[in-house]
């Protein structure tokens, strides 16, 4: 055995087992190698526009509660508004009830006092009427009563 003729085998085996690997092996493999590296491309630009996509999500969504929230302060405030208000007009009927609630009773003491007042009267017309019999011993015609009565009722 010659080794310079082993050694040119091997060296022939050799280059025709490149020449094989790159002409059927390598192109497969850098095939898949590209299409993993497609994938991969594709998963992280998928990612950075899900990512932004995210972030600006959540800016509208940040922005549409502080919308929400300056709507229900709004909201929270005219309903307070409308409260006072109707608060202030029912104290303000309450009063008015109140003032003529007290002018019906002020009417309705006016009337009772004159009531009284002429009940009075003619009580004490009566009275004066028995005693002036009574001194007079003798009793007053029903006109001169009457007229006395008027008279009497006038000067109270």
């Amino acid at each position: 055995m010659n080794i310079n003729l082993t050694l040119f085998g091997q060296m022939v085996t050799f280059a025709i087992f490149v020449w094989f690997c790159m002409k059927f092996v390598w192109p497969v493999i850098l095939t898949s190698l590209e299409e993993r590296q497609k994938k991969i491309e594709d998963g992280l630009n998928f990612a950075e526009k899900a990512t932004r996509e995210l972030a600006e999500t959540k800016l509208e969504i940040d922005r549409k509660i502080d919308d929400a929230k300056s709507e229900a302060s709004v909201i929270i405030d005219q309903a307070n508004k409308r409260a006072s208000q109707i608060i202030e007009e029912a104290k303000i009927k309450a009063s008015d009830e109140g003032e003529r609630i007290k002018i019906a009773a002020q009417s309705e003491i006016d009337l009772e006092i004159n009531r009284a007042k002429e009940k009075l009267r003619k009580s004490v017309s009566e009275l004066a009427i028995a005693g002036a019999e009574k001194i007079l011993e003798k009793s007053v015609d029903s006109e001169t009563n009457k007229d006395l009565l008027d008279k009497l009722a006038q000067e109270l």
